[in-house]
């Protein structure tokens, strides 16, 4: 167990990466005035949301392929794609608050982190399957 230490804080860092986004969100709907159940009238507010909705989307698919990768493959190498993964998820939720066309660095870089896991992932229980 020792082994998949780096990998669980991965996942822990995620948590909190989208517990600050949720802490911004609220920051946002105090800025602009408008508040809960409302989720959108301000486009900061609207960014925030968004910014915040995509991280959670793409946990489910982050989190499992991170772990399956740690597995199969190395957890060393699937904690640094999750760090890689994360950093992209911070330079996209700053980008995008700030305006929508400054999302997509971070996009490509959480992507191709995400990309990588899976693949590597999948072809590596694939590989172990046939075997």
């Amino acid at each position: 167990m020792e082994a998949y230490y780096s990998v669980a804080i991965v996942t822990l860092l995620s948590g909190l990466l989208c517990f600050a986004m949720a802490l911004a969100c609220a920051r946002a709907h105090v800025k602009t005035g408008i508040y809960a159940p409302k989720m959108s009238g301000h486009p900061l507010l609207d960014r925030t949301v968004r910014a915040h909705l995509n991280t959670l989307e793409w946990m489910p698919i982050f989190l499992p392929a991170m772990w399956l990768f740690a597995i199969y493959w190395s957890p060393s190498w699937a904690a640094i794609l999750g760090g890689l993964w994360i950093a992209g998820r911070i330079v996209y939720f700053i980008g995008y608050v700030a305006a929508t066309d400054k999302r997509r660095p971070g996009f490509a870089i959480q992507a191709l982190a995400a990309i990588i896991l899976v693949l590597g992932a999948l072809g590596r229980i694939i590989y172990l399957m046939l075997a």
